[in-house]
C-alpha cells in the first residue's frame, strides 16, 4: 500500500475534482435560490418543497453507504471504481441541466423537483462514493495521503470559485436565463472532467477471495469502529456550520446592499472564499507536518469563533465596510478550509483502525461516511435556512424579485425596472427582520462548529502516535 503514485494517476485523479464539485458548488450554493428568486411559490409550496429536501437529503445519506457496498462488491472488467465514476457523472450532468431548464408552475413544480432533486442525490451519489473511495486505496502513506488531498483540494477550490464567482454577477435581471445557461456548461464540465479521471487513474487490481458485503455487514462495520463514529458525527455538525454560511451568503448581500449593487460584492467576497480556501488547502500539507492536527484544530476552532464574531458585529458594532467584510470572509474560509482537511484525514485514517483491530479494509464503506456527514448535513441545514427565511419574512420580500425575474424572461418587464424594483423591495426589510436573519447565520454555526470540536477533543484518539503504530501493524 506504500508503493509510489504515477504521475498519471495523481493528476488525472485530482484534476477532475474540478468538474465534480463545480456541478456540486452550482447545487448546493445555489439551487434553492434559483427556487426562491425565480419560482413564484407561496410559504407552503416552498416549506413543502424545503421538506421535500430535507427527506431526499436524509435518504441520500442512508444511500450514501449503501452505495459503498454497492462498490464494494462490483465486478466490472474496468474496475472497481471507475464505472461508477462514469455511470453517476453522466447521469447527475442530465439531472442537473434538467433542474435548471423545466418549469412547471405551482404545485406542478413541487412535485417535479421532489422526484428530480431525489434523482440528482442519488446520482451524485455514484459518482461521489466512487471518487472518494478511491481515495485512500491509493497510499496509506500519510505524507503522501495529505499532500493527495492538498492538491485534490486545490482543484476541488477551483471548481467551486468558478461557479461561485460567476453566478451572482450574471444573474440579477436576468436569473431565469443565466441560471439555465451556466447549469448546461456546468453539467458538460462534470462529464468532460470525470471522464479524464475515468480513464486516466489506473485502480489496484482487486483481492482474490474478497467476500461479499451486505446490510447488516455495513452495520457491523460501522458499530465497531468507535473512531469512525467520533469523526463522522463531528463532520456532521462541522458540515452544519460550513453550509449555513454558504447557503445564506447571497440573502445576506442582498439585504445589506440591494439587489441591483450585490453581483459585484458577492463576487468579491467569493475571490475571499477562493483564497482562504486555496490557501488553506495549498498550506496543509506543510502544516501538519509541523503541527498536530489535535493543535491545528484549536487553532481553527480559535479562529472561527473570532470571525464569526466579527461577523456577526458587522455593521452593528463594527463598521459596515466592504474591506473589513472581505477581510472576515478569507478569516472564516481559511480556517473552515484546514479543518475540512484535518476531519477528512481523520475519517480516513480510521480505515487503518479497522484493519488493524479486526484485519479486514473496506475502503469504499468507510469512506462513505464523509458523503453521508455531508448530505445529512445538508438535509438539517435546508429544514434550518427555511425556517430562519420564512421566520424573518426574507422569503416573502424574495417572491416579489422572482415575480419580476419571471416577467423578464418573458418580456414583458426591462432588467433595469426589474432591478430597481427589486432593489424597493429589499428597502423594505425591518431592522428587527435583518437581526433575525442574522442571529440565524451566525448563531446556529457557531453552535455546531462547537459541538463538532467537543466531539474531537473528547471521543477521536487517533492522533499521529498511533496512526504509525497501526501503520506498522498492518
Amino acid at each position: 500500500m506504500n508503493e509510489k503514485l504515477d504521475s498519471r494517476t495523481k493528476w488525472t485523479y485530482c484534476i477532475g475534482a474540478t468538474g465534480r464539485d463545480a456541478a456540486y458548488a452550482l447545487v448546493n450554493m445555489y439551487l434553492i435560490l434559483y427556487v426562491q428568486y425565480t419560482m413564484n411559490l407561496t410559504g407552503a409550496q416552498f416549506a413543502v418543497i424545503s421538506g421535500a429536501m430535507i427527506v431526499c437529503m436524509i435518504w441520500d445519506a442512508v444511500n450514501d453507504l449503501l452505495m459503498g457496498i454497492i462498490i464494494e462488491n462490483t465486478h466490472f472488467k474496468m474496475g472497481k471504481f471507475k464505472p461508477w465514476i462514469l455511470i453517476g457523472s453522466v447521469s447527475n450532468a442530465v439531472i442537473i441541466a434538467c433542474l435548471f431548464t423545466i418549469r412547471p408552475t405551482g404545485w406542478g413544480f413541487v412535485a417535479f423537483y421532489s422526484v428530480f432533486y431525489l434523482l440528482w442525490g442519488m446520482t451524485y451519489t455514484m459518482n461521489d462514493i466512487a471518487y472518494w473511495g478511491v481515495l485512500p486505496s491509493l497510499s496509506s502513506d500519510p505524507k503522501v495521503r495529505d499532500s493527495l488531498v492538498t492538491l485534490m483540494s486545490i482543484f476541488i477550490c477551483v471548481g467551486q470559485f468558478s461557479v461561485a464567482g460567476v453566478v451572482p454577477v450574471v444573474i440579477a435581471g436576468n436569473a431565469v436565463m443565466a441560471y439555465r445557461v451556466v447549469a448546461l456548461v456546468v453539467a458538460l464540465a462534470l462529464i468532460a472532467f470525470q471522464v479524464l479521471t475515468a480513464f486516466g487513474i489506473r485502480e489496484r487490481e482487486r483481492q482474490e477471495g474478497a467476500e461479499h458485503l451486505s446490510l447488516s455487514d455495513m452495520y457491523h462495520i460501522f458499530a465497531r469502529n468507535d473512531q469512525l463514529v467520533a469523526a463522522g458525527v463531528a463532520s456532521i455538525f462541522f458540515n452544519i456550520a460550513c453550509n449555513l454560511l454558504i447557503i445564506f451568503g447571497v440573502n445576506f448581500f442582498y439585504i445589506e446592499y440591494g439587489y441591483s449593487d450585490s453581483g459585484d460584492l458577492v463576487f468579491l467576497f467569493t475571490v475571499m472564499y477562493g483564497l482562504g480556501m486555496l490557501f488553506s488547502q495549498a498550506s496543509y500539507a506543510s502544516v501538519a507536518k509541523r503541527f498536530t492536527r489535535r493543535q491545528i484544530l484549536r487553532v481553527c476552532f480559535i479562529g472561527l469563533i473570532i470571525g464569526y464574531s466579527c461577523f456577526l458585529g458587522f455593521g452593528y458594532v463594527l463598521p459596515k465596510n466592504v474591506i473589513l467584510l472581505n477581510a472576515i470572509g478569507f478569516i472564516i474560509f481559511f480556517f473552515q478550509g484546514l479543518m475540512n482537511l484535518a476531519i477528512i484525514v481523520m475519517i480516513n485514517n480510521t480505515i487503518e483502525y479497522d484493519q488493524s483491530r479486526f484485519h479486514e479494509r473496506h475502503d469504499s464503506v468507510i469512506s462513505a461516511v464523509r458523503s453521508f456527514s455531508v448530505k445529512f448535513a445538508g438535509g438539517i441545514n435546508q429544514g434550518l435556512s427555511a425556517a430562519v427565511l420564512i421566520m424573518s419574512g426574507i422569503y416573502a420580500k424574495s417572491q416579489s424579485i422572482s415575480a419580476l425575474e419571471i416577467e423578464v424572461n418573458r418580456g414583458t418587464m426591462t432588467k433595469e425596472g426589474a432591478l430597481q424594483a427589486a432593489n424597493d423591495y429589499l428597502a423594505g426589510i425591518t431592522g428587527s427582520q435583518a437581526l433575525v436573519f442574522r442571529l440565524g447565520m451566525v448563531l446556529i454555526p457557531v453552535i455546531a462548529m462547537t459541538i463538532s470540536y467537543i466531539i474531537i477533543r473528547t471521543k477521536y484518539r487517533i492522533d499521529e502516535k498511533e496512526y504509525e503504530r497501526l501503520i506498522s501493524q498492518n
